[in-house]
């Protein structure tokens, strides 16, 4: 798949915060770790809530709904390590944030 326009670079979360953005028909969220941007499925696969509402601790996505925290380079989560969440790659370009779905 080739990579998709998400947003403007303008428009990404300060550091240690994470917001959501739509894209192909499906939510995205952005977490910005110590300044270090990834790219993730938005729904949380304990209960469906939305990560990108969730807070950053200890490097983590952390789900706004029941507190599971979700490792933003793996995708797997704190609480069961089986359960897994996509990650996209993401690269800046040009002051657009582009992802690959």
């Amino acid at each position: 798949m080739p990579f998709v326009k998400l947003a403007d670079q303008s428009d990404l979360p300060p550091i240690d915060e994470a917001k959501e953005f739509p894209c192909n028909g499906k939510t995205i969220c952005i977490a910005n770790v110590n300044g270090s941007y990834s790219a993730m499925d938005n729904i949380c696969l304990h209960r469906g809530g939305p990560l990108g509402q969730g807070m950053i601790e200890d490097g983590k996505v952390v789900c706004p709904w029941h507190g599971w925290a979700w490792d933003t380079e793996t995708g797997r989560a704190d609480q069961d390590p089986r359960m897994q969440v996509a990650v996209y790659p993401l690269k800046i370009e040009n002051g657009e944030v582009l992802v690959e779905i």
